[in-house]
């Protein structure tokens, strides 16, 4: 349901980088990236932050909300979750590969894009590269001729997934073998990509000079093969793990950068100005996320990008630190099970279905995106309990949110004593009952600014409170016990500017019984309660899900 804006601003014709101090907030344009100056007040930092807005791109993949990590590789069979480079390609012994049940199982759970590791920080590739022996084309399996993208892209667009690839910038391999080009102390000459290799034509004529060292050559001659022979890439995924350096390598990203904008403009970059990391591996989501980020150089020409794991990124106080401002929306990227790639099924422990439900309601609601990863087994397949829990999270988001109870609502608008921005008041034909309300704010056209806001229901013949946060951006999910009501009233605390259209729509989730935790004290008491509803016992971004079961009363027998 679209609500009434409140307010439009206008868009004015100054330069992103050029707006300065003394211009009002309807002359600053809308940008990507936006320079601040040491003369700027807070409010017009603020009504500059209101107009940092996603490209096309970003936009694009945050409306993916869900989709697929898939670390496959030796670690895959020397149980492994870091390689060495010394792997030996004979003991990749996959003797089959089913990515029809990958691709199926990511469509049930709900996934929009699969990301597979073509190489990660061991240096072995799961693809037919020219330029490298260390791989595939070595192993015993298909007798050399395998290629683990080339079926996982047939997979996912036969199920309507996007595909991305990790392509790790570090290289064991390369560091440890004594004919490795990384840190090997390489000139910096002008080099053409691809580097034509006698036998092995590419399916593209486009050419690109680069004045690079061996190990940049390299990596972008991979770069060109992924990027031009497995169909539109939309995701590159660059890992800021670096288990060993040498020689003072380092990474020419300017170059990088041209090539994915050239041969995969619809892609984002995961770990440099498009996308970053969340700060953790655990699933945890900030209660703030915002995505409009300060930055002391400007993060478009940048060629080193750091992690950010501060709570706070985004606040008012944080934006006046920096000198630029870019908006980069972060993945919350998790594993399924106890690390990223397979082991085995009796030791490793997997995620449950109300772990993955419920951080899919705090990244896709709250301003970010979930990146969880499922790791094939040495059978080529997904493990059949991983299948269970991502087809049941499936049926789980279908069912709470593929229908909206708020469709064909009414909406006004209306000031409320002592605050500064109208309410949206939502009517209903008649009563129903929800416990999830999701809301959006325009960030494509006006940027993020509403900063803090509450759920009211009109229960009882009065107004009460039932859920409240902090900024919404792309879309934030208020999750509240069950509410029977036919008002809804959203109230804005605070704002960056006049707040914008909001999209609101609600849902009923119907909560199973929960999952239950047993201890026992020194003195032989036996305590049954409801479990973490994840593995690390993250409360959520607006509501614990203990918080929000259905009553039930627990018994036990001896």
């Amino acid at each position: 349901m679209r609500l009434l804006k409140t307010m439009m601003l206008g868009v004015g014709v100054a330069t992103a980088l050029g707006c300065t101090a003394t211009e009002p907030a309807d002359s600053i344009a809308f940008a990507n990236t936006i320079k601040i100056y040491p003369s700027d007040s807070p409010e017009v930092v603020a009504a500059k932050a209101a107009h940092v807005i996603p490209t096309p791109q970003q936009a694009r993949a945050m409306d993916r909300e869900f989709i697929a990590f898939v670390h496959f590789g030796p670690n895959t069979f020397s149980r492994r979750e870091w390689g060495t480079g010394f792997e030996d390609p004979k003991d990749f012994t996959l003797e089959n590969l089913d990515t029809d049940q990958w691709a199926k199982s990511m469509a049930d759970a709900g996934m929009k894009m699969v990301i597979l590791t073509v190489k990660h920080h061991d240096g072995f590739v799961i693809w037919q590269s020219r330029y490298t022996d260390h791989g595939i084309m070595s192993s015993p399996f298909m007798n050399g001729k395998g290629d683990v993208l080339k079926s996982l892209a047939a997979s996912a667009r036969k199920y309507g997934l996007n595909v991305g690839i990790y392509l790790s910038p570090a290289d064991l391999y390369q560091i440890e073998n004594e004919k490795g080009l990384y840190g090997n102390l390489s000139k910096k000459t002008l080099r053409t990509i691809p580097r034509p290799v006698e036998g092995r034509p590419f399916e593209s004529d486009q050419k690109f000079e680069f004045v690079v060292d061996d190990y940049n050559e390299y990596f972008l001659n991979q770069l060109f093969e992924l990027l031009t022979e497995y169909g539109p890439i939309d995701e590159v995924w660059f890992d800021g793990a670096h288990p060993k350096r040498k020689g003072g390598q380092t990474y020419d990203y300017a170059s990088w950068k041209k090539l994915i904008h050239t041969l995969a403009p619809n892609a984002v970059v995961f770990g440099r100005e498009d996308v970053r990391w969340c700060g953790n591996e655990a699933g945890e989501t900030r209660d703030t996320e915002w995505n409009v980020i300060p930055y002391k150089a400007n993060p478009d020409t940048l060629n080193n990008f750091y992690d950010m794991t501060d709570q706070d990124l985004g606040s008012r106080a944080r934006l006046a630190e920096g000198n630029f401002l870019h908006y980069q929306y972060p993945e919350t990227d998790v594993s399924i099970r106890d690390g990223w790639f397979y082991r085995d099924d009796e030791h490793q422990r997997v995620r449950n279905a109300d772990d993955v439900f419920d951080m899919y309601e705090r990244s896709a609601g709250g301003n970010a995106v979930l990146l969880l990863n499922i790791p094939p087994n040495r059978e080529g397949r997904f493990s059949p309990e991983d299948v269970s829990v991502l087809q049941e999270v499936g049926r789980r988001i279908r069912a709470t949110y593929g229908t909206d109870l708020l469709a064909g609502a009414s909406t006004k608008t209306v000031m409320l004593p002592g605050d500064k921005y109208p309410s949206t008041v939502i009517g209903l034909p008649k009563k129903v009952t929800l416990n999830r309300l999701s809301i959006s704010e325009s960030v494509t056209k006006t940027g993020e600014r509403i900063e803090e806001h509450t759920l009211q229901a009109f229960i009882d013949g009065k107004w009460v409170d039932v859920a409240s946060a902090t900024n919404i951006g792309r879309k934030r999910i208020l999750r509240t016990r069950d509410i029977t009501t036919d008002s809804l009233r959203i109230r804005i605390g605070s704002s960056r500017l006049n707040p914008d259209a909001l999209t609101v729509t609600g849902h009923y989730y119907k909560a199973g019984a929960p999952m239950l935790g047993m201890s026992r004290s020194t003195d032989g008491t036996v305590t049954l309660s409801p479990r973490s509803a994840t593995i690390n016992g993250h409360s959520g971004s607006t509501a614990s899900p203990e918080a929000l079961l259905p009553e039930y009363t627990i018994h036990y027998t001896v």
